[in-house]
């Protein structure tokens, strides 16, 4: 296709509009600008094509022959446009919305506070994905995402919701006496990390831990973390919002804290233009920031 031979889209519209609707000001009405900017690009339009498009008609107008023969083709196309614009709206309706997340924030933030976005957006269908893994946002994928770290992701935007430090705890009865200096201080313990991920490991590398971890490691579904490690069955790598009660009561000791500028949980959106769905999404979670 020579796409340097059409005319500017905004006049091939304008000119379109105005044969649909017989007039200028029907024209303009009806894309909601001026008669006389539905004018203009017409007459842009008879200079680019070098073609007189419309008449004088008594005290209205007419299209020329050479404007019925386009108008035609216009209106077919634009009508096959705004047909299958409609049918993609629908299909982006019929679809809802898919929000992915860890099991473990999906289970302490998001599941108490879901019944209200339900409420405010009962004709969406919500679909929320708990996993730990990193899935596709964009088309076929999740419409959204929320995901721990600083929010420093290449290829999509995202802006803090929960602000988080990242902790090590323990019940007091599996720490005992037991002096907790360093990390190579917990070697031998036993961890317990959610399913899917290597949080233990990572965390033990990335404070320069070298030595062999000799301490079992129970993967578990994020939403049991936080039970068995009061409990005493282990130490585990988490998110300071999720365990700041059991800390306040004594249920829990903090061992160590990765503090950082942004950390925390994010909302990830793919760039570009999302879903009205995904906009109401991001609205409301926004709002459950704010409160």
């Amino acid at each position: 296709m020579n796409w340097r031979s059409l005319p500017s889209l905004a006049s091939l519209r304008a000119f379109a509009a105005l044969a649909d609707a017989g007039g200028a000001s029907a024209a303009g009405a009806a894309l909601n600008v001026s008669h006389a900017a539905v004018s203009q690009q017409v007459r842009a339009l008879e200079r680019d094509l070098g073609l007189k498009l419309i008449r004088k008609d008594g005290r209205g107008l007419a299209l020329t022959g050479e404007g019925e023969r386009l108008a035609r083709v216009a209106l077919g196309a634009f009508g096959a446009m705004a047909a299958e614009a409609d049918a993609l709206r629908a299909s982006e309706e019929a679809r809802g919305l898919r929000v992915t997340t860890t099991p473990a924030f999906a289970a302490n933030w998001l599941m108490p506070r879901i019944a209200d976005f339900r409420a405010k957006h009962p004709e969406i269908d919500f679909t929320l994905d708990p996993t730990p893994a990193l899935a596709d946002l964009g088309p076929g994928g999740a419409d959204l995402a929320i995901r721990f770290g600083n929010g420093d992701w290449p290829g999509v935007d995202a802006e803090p919701l929960v602000p988080s430090d990242f902790v090590i705890v323990g019940a007091p009865g599996i720490i005992g006496d037991r002096p907790i200096e360093e990390p190579a201080d917990l070697l031998d313990m036993p961890w317990l990390q959610e399913l899917g991920t290597n949080e233990v490991d990572d965390w033990l590398t990335s404070r320069g831990v070298t030595a062999r971890r000799t301490g079992r490691i129970t993967s578990l579904p994020g939403t049991l973390i936080v039970g068995a490690v009061v409990r005493g069955d282990g130490v585990t790598a988490t998110a300071r919002a999720f365990v700041e009660a059991e800390l306040k009561s004594g249920a829990l000791r903090c061992l160590f804290a990765e503090e950082g500028a942004n950390a925390g949980y994010h909302l990830v959106t793919p760039r570009g233009v999302l879903s009205p769905a995904a906009r109401a999404f991001v609205a409301w979670a926004r709002r459950q920031r704010a409160n």
